[in-house]
């Protein structure tokens, strides 16, 4: 066997009739139509110049015929580059030209600005799919034939390129290999128990690594089944529950749920495993879903680079507002975020990650390739965390949210979880905003529960006393919601714009 993901997939299907993809819509492919499908998809790649190592960059909706696309770049020994359906044409110009891939598929609508920007970088052919799996790709795909000798790939070669969000400079395409892909599902297979008598339900975007990666990977390897939803909706997710043994999430799934008139222990009976990640997930909101269901949901820390390095048990206690333990095979240390020196259980710093889930570095970035990695081949996260005497990492924030104010460093979350807290508060983010006395202000944008009165001083008061004084807000702004991006993390770049001049007059706390 190559070291080609699709082979190590191919090995452990579990029969060519058991069902792998099944839509809301009723329509169904079954492991032997994935093995046809994809084969055509990669003869077409083929056809269309498509070499081992070549990019295929792909901005369409999510479709199982996307899905088999992914898988047939695979078998091609191409690499795949997904990307958020939702970026303008500036922003696909750009990864276009700085991958330079052979291929692009686009939606129809978006055929003759791809095409002009694919004619200007060089790139050889575009295709598109549509919303309904329909486009230039798929009607060739049909004419195809449906057998196909897959490319042999060594566990080295890449299998994809994930730009991360370049919410600071430009952004950067981490390219994984097929190890990395591979022994990272390979891990979470046996960590979070998937059989082929799983059924998951697939309401994540996967042009990103849970959704692509994490889900499809891992439940792919252990030969299960999974329901395949176009998007989140709560009311379909509820109605589908009582048919699926897990679920991913990211946590606005889990806080939409729980507005859910039907969620109870009874409608996720069924249900073995729910897991959240991408972004943090309320203490809150995992204790009122155990509450309401049962279940404690399974947090996990992963990133665009490593995939998933931490998890909380299968078996054993979840705590809520921590990401559990490193997972097998993966070395997570907190170290000096200056000298790289490892830190003390209970200190706060840099999380640092070793393992074959790591990647193999940044697309054509050799010098910020080589700043992210220490000496000794550990990845520098860029999260700022500790480990406590339980051995249980907890994410205190990411390094360039660190707040600096009169000298002292901050931060965020410790002072969110105090926020959050509160009567009223459904949830915080605590940003630096420039501040001519301090450097920086600590700021706290505030949400609230419909209906709470929850005022600026009131929050400031039951703060003081709970965090020393250079801690302290200096003000609080409230807001309906906080900004997040596709996967539901809070943009804070985005709040500090908004509140950059915030401190440049006084004046007092703004609903916005």
């Amino acid at each position: 066997m190559s070291g080609n993901l699709f082979d190590l997939m191919c090995a452990r299907i579990p029969s060519a009739g058991k069902t792998l993809i099944e839509t809301t819509a009723g329509r169904r492919w079954t492991y032997g139509e994935m093995l046809n499908a994809s084969a055509r998809l990669a003869n077409i790649l083929v056809l269309r110049g498509v070499e081992p190592g070549d990019r295929i960059a792909v901005q369409v909706d999510k479709t199982p015929e996307n899905l088999l696309l992914y898988l047939a770049a695979l078998r091609a020994g191409a690499v795949y580059l997904p990307l958020n359906p939702a970026y303008t044409l500036a922003e696909v110009e750009y990864f276009v030209e700085d991958a330079e891939p052979r291929l692009v598929v686009c939606d129809p609508a978006k055929r003759d600005g791809v095409g002009e920007i694919a004619r200007k970088v060089g790139v050889e052919a575009v295709e598109t799919l549509d919303s309904s799996g329909r486009g230039s790709l798929s009607e060739a795909a049909a004419r195809a034939p449906a057998d196909f000798a897959d490319v042999p790939r060594d566990d080295d070669d890449l299998a994809a390129i994930l730009y991360t969000s370049g919410t600071t400079g430009r952004s950067k395409g981490a390219m994984l290999t097929h190890r990395n892909l591979s022994s990272n599902a390979l891990t979470l297979v046996d960590y979070w128990r998937f059989t082929d008598n799983d059924v998951l339900l697939h309401a994540l975007p996967i042009y990103h690594t849970h959704g692509l990666f994490v889900a499809i990977n891992t439940l792919m390897l252990a030969g299960g089944s999974m329901l395949f939803l176009p998007r989140f909706d709560a009311d379909e997710v509820m109605r589908l529950l009582p048919r699926v043994t897990a679920m991913m999430g990211v946590p606005t799934f889990y806080t939409r749920m729980l507005q859910h008139p039907e969620i109870s222990r009874q409608t996720c009976a069924h249900i073995r495993l729910f897991i959240s990640g991408s972004a943090p997930l309320l203490a809150e909101t995992h204790r009122e879903f155990r509450a309401r269901t049962g279940h404690a949901i399974l947090e996990r820390y992963g990133l665009t680079e490593t995939g998933m390095n931490t998890s909380n048990p299968y078996d054993g206690e979840r705590i809520a507002g921590t990401v559990g333990f490193p997972l097998p095979g993966v070395d997570l240390r907190i170290a000096d975020p200056d000298t790289g020196q490892a830190l003390s259980r209970g200190d706060v710093g840099i999380i640092e990650v070793h393992g074959p889930n790591v990647f193999a570095g940044y697309w054509r970035m050799p010098e910020k390739t080589e700043a992210e990695f220490r000496p000794d081949g550990f990845f520098i996260t860029g999260d700022v965390g500790k480990i406590d005497e339980c051995g249980y990492v907890h994410i205190v924030g990411r390094a360039k949210d660190l707040i600096i104010t009169g000298g002292f460093n901050v931060y965020p979350k410790e002072i969110e979880s105090e926020i959050d807290a509160l009567p009223g508060v459904a949830e915080s983010a605590v940003i630096g905003v420039p501040h001519p006395d301090f450097g920086e202000g600590v700021t706290a944008c505030v949400v609230c529960h419909t209906g709470a009165a929850v005022s600026e001083q009131a929050v400031l008061t039951a703060l003081q006393g709970r965090l020393a004084k250079f801690k302290l807000p200096k003000r609080v702004v409230f807001l309906d919601n906080l900004p997040r991006n596709a996967m539901g993390k809070v943009q804070k770049n985005v709040l500090r714009e908004r509140n950059a001049n915030l401190y440049a007059a006084p004046g007092k706390a703004e609903r916005s």
